[in-house]
């Protein structure tokens, strides 16, 4: 009998539970992997006489066409089943071998799944396999989350480099990358990714820039200057920016928390996840100052509080330190600190100062450590937030969090104010990146008057 079959037996069953507990290890809630089991015995059953191992990406697509074709089924369970696809190749058929497997039997296994690598990966080749990889190179893995760690990176950071080491391993077929020339692997990998999936330059160039540090902090092993490699082309785009009174209409759509969070933003031409990540000590009502720490750059700046919102952040953050005092009363831990900082102040997690500006509702894990704490608020909530409220003002625009700090340097130009005060406001290390908001001001260019209208 086939692994794959569905009939009731027993290795059939076990079958089906092993490919549930790896969907679970590839980040899928327990609550929806019996879905992702359900479209893999679909997939199955379209081709009941042709065994996974040998099937190719263009039954795949056929598949998954079908699908499509199907009434009451909509995109997101369409994608959904190509995720339990990928992970099914990509995570499981090579790795599982049923019980009773002979030590004969599994060599010839071992054997067909070297083989067959170029096969799976041509399947998949871009897909992030995180258990299988952590499995089959602990070592580096955990090599490069020390390196990232050390040098105080955010957890942002090291989840982008880590899921590009992961995707670029599974594009060469698993090969350990210790093993192979650094140069041409990459130099392969961003040509692909160029190439064949047509990805913006701004995310060949994150690829880049993880895997230069994956080979030269991680490995030890930098590679030199690589020859010419594909580059996607970047564009040259100006920034969305909104009026004054689009700005307002915005605003005037908004309530509570977000509505501050977004006045923050346009008032002090804060990032998005500098404003989520404010601390009680980072606000000066005296001076109507914000202290940016640690922003973009991991450097320090100061920006302004705007007097409009004074009032309404002091308010708030009378109702966030009943919060922090009901979890000191509870025993829950203090907030997140900086590891160095932590050692040397035991209590600074505890106090009031290092507290969140902006605090989530509910206590959640932290991913490094473990400890149930509360965090920040979920950025995604305010990105949400402003989005629909550009729509409610019937705004025909692309707005986001970041258009309101785009918007506030513009205006700041339009006052008049000089191009380097701006410049340290927004935290640029080069005036020229600040540069890019006076081609989208309504002077001087913009101020002649068209042949039409004369």
């Amino acid at each position: 009998m086939s692994e794959e079959s569905q009939k009731p037996t027993e290795a059939a069953q076990k079958f089906w539970d092993a490919f549930k507990a790896c969907v679970e290890e590839n980040r899928v809630p327990p609550d929806r992997s019996p879905f992702f089991v359900k479209w893999a015995q679909a997939y199955v059953d379209f081709l009941p006489g042709k065994r996974l191992r040998d099937r190719s990406r263009e039954d795949i697509d056929a598949f998954l066409a079908d699908l499509g074709k199907r009434p009451g089924i909509p995109d997101w369970q369409i994608r959904q089943a190509e995720h339990a696809l990928k992970i099914l190749y990509e995570a499981f058929l090579h790795k599982y071998a049923p019980a009773g497997t002979t030590k004969r039997a599994a060599g010839t296994a071992k054997k067909n799944r070297i083989a067959s690598k170029a096969h799976r990966a041509s399947i998949f080749r871009d897909r992030v396999v995180p258990g299988e990889v952590e499995r089959l190179f602990s070592t580096v893995i955990d090599t490069l989350k020390t390196e990232i760690r050390s040098r105080h990176y955010s957890i942002r950071t090291e989840t982008t480099y880590l899921d590009w080491v992961r995707r670029f391993i599974a594009f060469h077929g698993y090969v350990d990358p210790r093993g192979i020339d650094g140069t041409v692997a990459v130099k392969e990998y961003l040509d692909y990714l160029a190439v064949e999936r047509e990805v913006a330059a701004s995310t060949q160039n994150q690829a880049l820039n993880a895997l230069v540090f994956f080979y030269t902090q991680a490995l030890q092993k930098p590679f030199g200057e690589m020859e010419t490699f594909v580059r996607a082309k970047r564009p040259q785009r100006l920034p969305e920016v909104l009026t004054r009174s689009e700005v307002e209409a915005v605003l005037d759509q908004m309530e509570g928390v977000n509505s501050l969070m977004a006045g923050l933003m346009y008032g002090g031409g804060l990032r998005l996840m500098e404003c989520v990540r404010l601390r009680v000590k980072d606000i000066d009502f005296e001076r109507f100052q914000i202290m940016v720490r640690d922003g973009k750059g991991q450097k320090d700046r100061v920006t302004m509080l705007p007097e409009r919102f004074a009032v309404a952040l002091k308010e708030h953050l009378i109702r966030v330190k009943i919060i922090y005092e009901k979890d000191q009363a509870n025993g829950v831990p203090g907030v997140y600190i900086w590891p160095a900082l932590a050692r040397k102040y035991p209590k600074a997690a505890s106090e009031w100062i290092w507290q969140y500006v902006f605090p989530a509702k509910s206590l959640s894990v932290d991913p490094r450590s473990g400890t149930v704490r509360r965090h920040h608020i979920n950025e995604s909530l305010v990105q949400k937030a402003v989005k629909e409220a550009a729509m409610r003002a019937g705004i025909s625009k692309r707005v986001s969090c970041h258009t309101l700090r785009h918007s506030f340097a513009t205006h700041l130009l339009e006052a008049h104010y000089d191009i380097r005060t701006v410049q340290e406001l927004l935290g640029h290390a080069d005036v020229s990146t600040t540069m890019i908001y006076t081609h989208v001001l309504n002077r001087p260019g913009l101020s002649v008057k068209s042949p039409a209208d004369f």
